[in-house]
């Protein structure tokens, strides 16, 4: 039996000084290439630039995730007590000699590890933007008017990402428990989103105008985004109960316009992987349903999708985010498709994950790049 305790905090303080380490290369960059900038501009390349890393995060998780390196270090926040799978090689060996397909290998661990150190790195990213935001916030305050963001968004942002820091590592000490996996993905997106708001707000403080949309276009691009992230939480689900290869053909699953479903266990959320929550295991069409589930809805979100785009286009509205939602939902149904009929492929599956992320995060941008049309008296 493994005695490796789940939680073993000695190494915390070097790893926080790797994420430092991490983060110190963009913020280096940052402040070279904007020294005689203004404050406002400083944060708004800051949002930027942690957006950007944030997304990156976001699809290195799916590569953890899908190349089965989340318990490529069966503790946390290190690897075996140790800040690296360099000194932990051999409890490494140990474990990958015991079991050489297993998921302690000394690829993996690096693999999880990384994840760790670019987490750690974007949460010292979003800290330092935190109090530079209530540094001067408070500067502006004193002379009424300000164009800083609010300081309460990057601090929600900062205890959001302290909250992915224990979903993190609960995805690890409760075995890759499938609700905890799709809550850390979702809370992953929703990070997009609330730095999305962010960058949003800065660029209009800077004098970008909000376009005007009608009441019902704007009514549907909310439907949509509400839909898009239902979609992503059902396609986490799909993901972390490995149940995407239950159907191997598209249109039909299993030779069939409606094969033997169970809804029922198959949603049953608060289980361990592979079973159901009374401890027997998983069946089949339990599976299935949570395939198909997420197939059908698929089916809905790109009609709704492509009526917005239709819609925007015939308002004359959101060009850019118009383009983008057409362009990923291309994406992603290629992706869908390819990870159906080509055995779930590595590059694809982590695209779609990326895909529904990026939808996420056009569609947050189109929301705050717009408002509501005030009707004629």
């Amino acid at each position: 039996m493994d005695a490796t305790p789940l939680y073993n905090l000695s190494p915390a303080l070097r790893l926080m000084g790797m994420g430092l380490v991490v983060a110190l290369g963009p913020l280096a960059w940052l402040w070279l290439r904007h020294q005689g900038a203004s404050p406002a501009r400083r944060l708004q390349a800051l949002t930027l630039l942690t957006l950007f890393l944030t997304f990156d995060l976001v699809m290195f998780g799916a590569f953890t995730r899908l190349t089965d390196s989340g318990l490529g270090c069966p503790d946390w926040p290190g690897c075996y007590g140790q800040a690296s799978p360099v000194g932990a090689r051999a409890h490494i060996a140990a474990a990958e000699e015991l079991m050489p397909t297993g998921p302690v290998t000394h690829g993996k661990a690096w693999v999880e590890m990384i994840h760790r150190y670019l987490a750690t790195g974007v949460g010292v990213l979003i800290l330092v933007l935190t109090l530079a935001t209530w540094r001067q916030w408070r500067r502006q305050r004193a002379g009424a008017t300000t164009d800083i963001v609010h300081p309460g968004w990057p601090l929600l942002t900062l205890l959001w990402v302290c909250a992915q820091g224990a979903f993190g590592a609960l995805t690890v000490t409760m075995k890759l428990f499938p609700a905890i996996v799709t809550l850390h993905l979702l809370g992953g997106v929703g990070l997009l989103v609330l730095l999305v708001v962010q960058a949003e707000s800065y660029r209009r403080s800077a004098g970008a105008a909000p376009e005007p949309l009608a009441a019902g276009l704007r009514a549907l691009l909310w439907l949509a985004a509400v839909a898009v992230a239902l979609q992503v939480a059902l396609g986490g689900w799909v993901s972390t109960n490995y149940a995407v290869l239950v159907c191997n053909t598209f249109p039909m699953c299993q030779g069939s316009w409606w094969p033997p479903m169970d809804f029922a266990q198959g949603f049953e959320l608060w289980r361990p992987l592979g079973e159901s929550a009374d401890g027997s295991r998983l069946e089949f069409h339990a599976l299935t349903a949570i395939h198909y589930a997420h197939r059908l809805f698929a089916y809905a979100v790109f009609v709704l999708l492509g009526v917005l785009a239709w819609r925007l286009a015939r308002a004359g509205r959101l060009a850019a985010q118009r383009r983008w939602v057409l362009a990923l939902a291309a994406l992603q149904l290629l992706t869908g498709l390819s990870n159906v009929i080509l055995d779930w492929p590595l590059l694809a599956a982590v695209l779609h994950t990326g895909g529904a992320a990026a939808l996420m995060t056009v569609l947050t941008w189109a929301l705050c790049a717009s408002r509501r049309q005030e009707s004629l008296a």
